[in-house]
């Protein structure tokens, strides 16, 4: 389960250790032997953010441009949200960071295999110590909701994101935005009139905290 975010001391010493550590993240090379291209660990992340997205794992065409959600589904993304992207990329308000840094390939089925754990066991704890004290929560699949949610994420994002009353008010989970999950959207129609209009009333509340 993810370390809750516990910054303290002064803010430039918390903005110098953050920063250290984003430094340390984005020159990381553990899965280099392991991967079909460069690394290119992607995240954002201040001392002032106040919402959270914890995805998986870049795609290809992030990877590419080096600009999270920068596709279809980060298109989707703020449209579930009620942001543009302005806002969506303002690092002193929103912090992305995804299970997996890196884009960890394809598999056969031409669909993105899972994040690479390494991530998670090198990073995220460090990670969530030195983060903010985020408003809000958004974790995006299943391998966002394991580490988030830990023992309390259902058995699959299906059931953790329909049990999202569960989670309120720190964590919401989601489904991947993707085009590969149109068809779960037409069978959970429940997702479009009852979360969603709760989603968008957290964030905004979430970005417009002064606190």
């Amino acid at each position: 389960m993810a370390v809750r975010n516990r910054a303290s001391g002064s803010a430039k010493a918390r903005k110098e250790a953050l920063d250290a550590l984003l430094a340390d993240i984005r020159a990381c090379r553990i899965c280099e032997a392991k991967l079909d291209h460069e690394p290119r660990p992607i995240l954002r992340l201040s001392v002032s953010a106040r919402l959270l997205i914890a995805g998986q794992a870049p795609g290809l065409r992030v990877h590419n441009s080096m600009i999270p959600y920068n596709d279809p589904s980060g298109d989707r993304l703020r449209a579930w949200l009620g942001i543009n992207r302005d806002a969506f990329y303002d690092e002193k308000l929103v912090a992305i960071v995804p299970m997996g840094f890196c884009f960890p390939g394809y598999d056969a089925a031409g669909a993105d295999t899972p994040p690479r754990p390494e991530c998670a066991a090198t990073w995220h704890d460090r990670v969530f110590r030195t983060a903010p004290r985020f408003k809000l929560v958004l974790t995006i699949g299943t391998y966002a909701q394991r580490y988030h949610l830990g023992n309390r994420a259902k058995a699959s994002v299906t059931e953790t994101v329909r049990a999202w009353r569960d989670y309120g008010p720190y964590y919401i989970p989601l489904p991947h935005p993707s085009w590969r999950n149109n068809g779960w959207l037409r069978r959970n129609p429940w997702f479009e009139s009852e979360l969603l209009p709760h989603l968008r009333s957290q964030v905004a509340g979430a970005l417009a905290s002064r606190s």
